[in-house]
């Protein structure tokens, strides 16, 4: 057996920089160094693979350019929507099972961590699918590259109406949720730099086929003054000057020690890692290094003090029970309920996180969904929402609607897992059970009334029961 202490530190490691352990991962770490454990998190995650699901749908359907909407019929333009939607769902639960199946745990985690914080919607599967792979390619690498990636993605540059941009009529939403959300934060530029900035992004639109092109005859070639330099400046000239700025680093050094630290911040810290952050010109990599190899992130009160996010919530469960739905689409629904439904950030700034993912409404179906999904007699999940989460929702919707109102079906390793702690007597079980599903001390009275409704009929019984109690305590949404 592991040590208590040091199996706290490494569920912490595996839950921050991933999506947890399942018990046969955990086995195999007996002996194995906690130094070597982050070694092997990173070297995992050098190799990875995109996101496959979703076709390139006819751009022209999307109207991107006001010649293309003679292309096709309204019932057309109609189908070919709704084809990309689709794409997108799938899209979706593919990238849930890759977070939960993965090897390359951390890539992954980054990759989500990047998706709200360049958060982005489109109704374009293609456009969707590209740059999450841009954004899982450049995840662990240099932020610049990363960030000038996205400023030249067709998603992005449409979302924001950077498409829209001329010379003649220069609109200024991209240049300015790129140094309010991006880069340097609220505060640390003036409206006269997000005009200026605009004016050089002028031109930066995409093609019919949805690739990156600077339209020259668009672009304004005046001179521009921003951040106290003056010249015929464009976009890749404001990126280059942003990131000369180190107010970019300590922005985004504290965004990601929020996101995977603690979302109290420490000022000294921030500072030190953003330091090193900036000298290494913004290497990702090293800064998630240096943030897991300190002992201060193994501190008593940085563990356990997180609330799961939706997403990691689903993706942690299918990770340690081997969970498969019937229809896939399920995880869509939960996901809606949950309030987090990926490629569908509700605003550019992204999910604000935090006590913001647990309402009265959805604390009560997290603490529903493991006795639904493994199949508790009493447990039922009544909701109805539209998955498409639009005001017109079609036929099809309304039969998703009902389908989703009820018992998930599904399927899982549930056994296995439970057979893994076969040896421990019905005391000695919960709190085997306990240190490995969660984070947090419980209180006796909680263990008695666990133990209480725990099923007695059979051993086997018993474990089943008694995990899907503990799955269900407020403790297991904390990480």
């Amino acid at each position: 057996m592991i040590n208590p202490v040091n199996q706290l530190k490494l569920k912490h490691l595996y839950l921050r920089a991933g999506f947890g352990l399942n018990i046969s991962e955990f086995n195999k770490l007996f002996g194995i160094s906690l130094k070597r454990c982050i070694s092997d998190i990173f070297e995992n995650s050098n190799n990875y693979s995109d996101l496959k699901a979703g076709s390139v749908t006819d751009l022209s359907a999307y109207k991107l350019r006001d010649s293309d909407s003679k292309k096709f019929t309204k019932e057309e333009r109609k189908i070919l929507i709704k084809e990309s939607r689709n794409y997108i769902r799938d899209m979706n639960t593919e990238w849930i099972y890759k977070m939960a199946e993965d090897r390359a745990q951390l890539r992954e985690k980054m990759t989500l961590f990047w998706h709200g914080h360049f958060a982005c919607r489109t109704p374009v599967a293609v456009f969707a699918k590209n740059q999450n792979n841009t954004i899982r390619k450049n995840a662990l690498g240099k932020f610049g590259d990363l960030l000038r990636e996205i400023s030249k993605d067709p998603a992005m540059l449409q979302f924001l109406n950077n498409q829209q941009n001329r010379k003649s009529s220069p609109n200024e939403n991209f240049a300015r949720e790129l140094m309010e959300l991006f880069t340097m934060g609220r505060g640390n530029y003036s409206e006269k730099e997000i005009k200026e900035a605009a004016r050089a992004f002028t031109g930066w639109g995409f093609d019919r086929e949805g690739k990156f092109k600077n339209r020259i005859r668009f672009h304004d070639n005046g001179e521009k003054t921003f951040m106290g330099e003056t010249g015929n400046f464009d976009g890749d000239d404001i990126i280059n000057m942003i990131l000369e700025n180190r107010r970019t680093s300590e922005f985004i050094t504290e965004k990601i020690f929020k996101y995977f630290v603690n979302e109290n911040s420490d000022k000294e810290k921030i500072r030190e890692l953003s330091e090193k952050f900036y000298d290494s010109e913004y290497d990702i990599y090293s800064l998630m290094k240096n943030i897991f190899t300190s002992d201060w992130f193994y501190d008593k009160e940085n563990i356990g003090i997180k609330i799961k996010s939706p997403v990691e919530f689903l993706a942690g469960l299918i990770r340690i029970f081997k969970i498969e739905f019937s229809n896939p689409t399920a995880l869509v629904a939960v996901q809606k309920i949950l309030g987090q439904m990926l490629f569908n950030p509700p605003n550019v700034a992204g999910w604000p996180g935090g006590r913001s993912w647990i309402d009265t409404s959805s604390l009560m179906y997290r603490l529903k969904f493991p006795g639904i999904i493994f199949g508790s007699p009493e447990a039922s999940l009544d909701h109805r929402y539209n998955i498409n989460d639009t005001s017109d929702a079609d036929e099809t919707d309304m039969k998703m609607q009902k389908n989703f109102s009820g018992r998930f079906k599904a399927t899982s390793d549930i056994k296995g897992f439970t057979e893994a702690f076969s040896r421990y007597d019905r005391d000695e079980l919960f709190d085997r059970l306990t240190e490995f599903l969660l984070q947090t001390e419980i209180s006796s009275g909680t263990k008695s009334i666990v133990m209480k409704y725990a099923d007695e009929s059979e051993k086997k019984y018993s474990a089943e029961s008694m995990t899907i109690r503990i799955l269900s305590l407020p403790e297991y949404q904390m990480c």
